[in-house]
């Protein structure tokens, strides 16, 4: 708190016309990025669609390469491609004048961007890839530039002006060219019919990974950590099983080990109010018999939903023949990332 208070002591006062223009200042280059991205709606057409056919058919990978702040987002529109279905990857122009063109082979589709269309360490590599046969969709911001008319596709970026009040920082050229890139990558997604289960195989470890792929059997206890008693059990025996596996319950199963019930936490607490004999009460008598269960096989996520649904904390996972192989309560989901 300390170090906050010398920072803000630091600010020089600002008066209310210097925020104010703080303000109008953002609020105009948005208003420049934003029309400059409506704008682009009206060059979605034959190139466009022709350039999401050659990526369609390629039966390599999509490589992309630009310079400078082209480059930057040009490995973002990688990434994007990557992670929906169309293998992507970027390759820095520069580095491939001096080795990285071998990453790139004829089975592959080349993605150029450039604003100005003349690049210099873009147009090196041209005379290679018309070599290897490699087809390129050129994304840049003037139609008669050499890179415009050297590509198989020219996807036009152009903007009236950069956000930039100087005119210099590529601003709104990068925005435009992102959103192309990024309506380029949801064409391809939805024309291979990508799902979300495929994108969350690429992303096993986000969330959404997690909740399509991860499934009860993989988180769930099993064998001797499984609580269960017999039904003959005493209600004693029972609360000690309980303790001893610490998932505040137990299964209750006959004598071929299927499930006749469950015992938990919240049925201790309503035969304590009755005034039970924990010790020579049967826990057939005092079990729930119509408790939730759950397959091994099933999403961990639809574990969750019924938890949340029927408000209990654990399920017993059961094989098919109705015997408990796993159990699991909302602190494994916790751990697991699911909720």
């Amino acid at each position: 708190m300390t170090e906050r208070r010398q920072l803000g002591a630091r600010l020089a006062p600002l008066d209310a016309g210097e925020h104010d223009r703080i303000i109008d200042l953002a609020r105009a280059v948005l208003d420049t990025e934003a029309q400059a991205i409506t704008a682009l709606a009206a060059r979605i057409d034959t190139p466009f669609v022709t350039a999401c056919r050659y990526m369609l058919a390629c039966a390599g990978r999509i490589v992309v390469t630009g310079m400078g702040k082209s480059g930057h987002i040009g490995g973002k529109i990688a990434a994007t491609l990557a992670s929906t279905g169309s293998p992507a990857f970027f390759v820095h122009p520069g580095e491939a004048s001096h080795g990285d063109l071998g990453m790139i082979t004829p089975l592959d589709v080349v993605v150029a961007i450039s604003n100005s269309g003349e690049t210099a360490e873009v147009l090196t590599i041209l005379p290679v890839l018309k070599r290897l046969g490699v087809p390129m969709i050129a994304m840049t911001g003037r139609r008669d530039s050499t890179l415009a008319r050297e590509a198989d596709v020219h996807l036009d970026v152009t903007v009236s002006a950069e956000a930039c009040p100087l005119g210099l920082a590529p601003t709104t050229s990068t925005t435009a060219t992102l959103a192309m890139g990024d309506a380029l990558a949801v064409a391809l997604l939805e024309a291979r019919g990508f799902t979300a289960e495929d994108f969350a195989r690429s992303h096993p470890a986000g969330s959404l990974g997690r909740r399509l792929l991860l499934h009860v059997d993989d988180i769930m206890h099993r064998d001797e950590r499984v609580p269960r008693v017999g039904r003959e059990a005493s209600l004693l025996a029972t609360l000690e099983e309980i303790s001893r596996k610490g998932l505040g319950m137990s299964a209750v199963v006959d004598d071929d080990g299927r499930l006749c019930g469950i015992f938990t936490d919240g049925d201790l607490r309503r035969a304590l109010d009755r005034g039970v004999d924990v010790h020579h009460t049967r826990i057939e008598t005092v079990m729930t018999r119509d408790c939730v269960t759950i397959s091994p096989g099933a999403l961990a996520a639809e574990a969750l939903q019924l938890m949340e649904a029927r408000s209990i904390n654990a399920l017993l996972a059961l094989d098919g023949e109705r015997r408990p192989v796993g159990a699991l309560n909302m602190h494994d989901l916790l751990r697991a990332g699911v909720v």
